[in-house]
């Protein structure tokens, strides 16, 4: 695609950090070009530099300082929008764009569960997609990305359970504190600590990978997996990544051997389209018994590929190991964006161009 057709987009919530994370991950995308930011009300009228507080290792960019901030009215000439809202104020203005025709690709909560939003992970349940053409809005619809931390497990989940079926597993997350947002947990909260609640996290790690990890039904909605999860969700002080130590019970008895292979020979709908934010290998066994690690892993395939570990039989299931992904990219804003690419390919955004 040549840079004068580039698909022009909008960030609602271009502020705060998961807003940030899309433009500094949008602006040398390929296919997309930042066209309007949108914000509060107390943000709109000022240009960006003056209404954000730029957290990312990155330069801000001139052309993107100088935009004046709007409000999250559907009155956008972007069509197709990224949400990076708050979940206080995400599902009205989610919904009002929806209704007014625009295509909304959210990173928040609120519709995630709904019936015919998709809650979609491209290489997991690219499927779902149909979904959309029977959502209520008329004209525009709604995408989800699940939860950062449902994310790199249910990627790590996907090659077992096509190959052997999953009934229960249980989790424990070691979560990193960029996950809460800017400016986050206290520093005298985190340091020396280890938090052990996130509030609403467990619950959405117990529901959601079931739902994508399902299959639709006549009427166009998911029947879900029929997997038992228990969650316990802990903040730790690590900036980037969260780790996550699974086990899980087999439908099917398979060798350690070939649920590695399983892993490493994953691929799915976005590598085979060749995205540009597919990484090429989406999940990646790492031998060596002190691995994966954030500091050392968390950015493999440019953040987002889930690095997986340590797989070993277990006592009480049949099998135990550690995932890790990048929250803020695979978890948040590059997976919103490799949904936006998924649709593009599919042909779901061409009416809206």
């Amino acid at each position: 695609m040549s840079e004068d057709k580039k698909i022009k987009v909008a960030i609602l919530g271009a502020t705060g950090s998961v807003g940030q994370k899309f433009i500094e991950l949008l602006c040398d995308h390929p296919w997309f070009e930042i066209h309007e930011l949108a914000a509060s009300d107390r943000s709109a009228g000022k240009k960006y530099s003056e209404a954000v507080n730029w957290v990312m290792q990155t330069p801000l960019r001139k052309e993107i300082a100088e935009k004046v901030v709007v409000k999250c009215d559907p009155n956008l000439e972007s069509k197709i929008v990224f949400s990076a809202l708050d979940a206080s104020v995400a599902g009205e203005i989610e919904e009002n764009f929806a209704k007014a025709g625009y295509v909304v690709i959210s990173n928040s909560k609120n519709h995630r569960m709904d019936d015919h939003v998709p809650l979609m992970i491209p290489e997991v349940n690219a499927d779902h997609l149909e979904m959309v053409k029977y959502q209520k809005f008329g004209r525009g619809f709604i995408v989800t990305n699940p939860n950062c931390s449902t994310i790199g497990m249910v990627l790590a989940l996907k090659p077992i359970q096509e190959k052997f079926g999953i009934t229960a597993l249980n989790v424990v997350t070691m979560q990193a504190v960029s996950g809460g947002g800017y400016p986050g947990v206290p520093s005298m909260d985190i340091i020396d600590n280890v938090v052990p609640f996130i509030g609403g996290e467990e619950a959405k790690m117990e529901s959601e990978p079931a739902k994508i990890l399902g299959s639709l039904n006549k009427d166009h909605k998911v029947d879900f997996a029929d997997i038992k999860i228990s969650a316990q969700c802990n903040r730790v002080g690590v900036i980037d990544g969260h780790t996550e130590c699974v086990q899980l019970n087999l439908k099917k008895k398979g060798s350690r051997e070939e649920i590695i292979k399983a892993w490493n020979e994953f691929s799915a709908e976005p590598q085979k389209l060749n995205l540009p934010f597919a990484p090429k290998n989406p999940t990646i066994y790492l031998e060596g018994d002190k691995y994966p690690q954030p500091k050392m892993h968390r950015n493999l395939g440019k953040g987002m590929a889930a690095s997986i570990g340590r797989l070993r039989e277990d006592t009480l299931f049949d099998y135990k190991f550690v995932v890790l992904s990048h929250n803020t990219i695979r978890g948040a804003a590059g997976g919103t964006i490799l949904i936006a690419e998924l649709m593009k390919a599919k042909g779901y955004l061409e009416k809206y161009l």
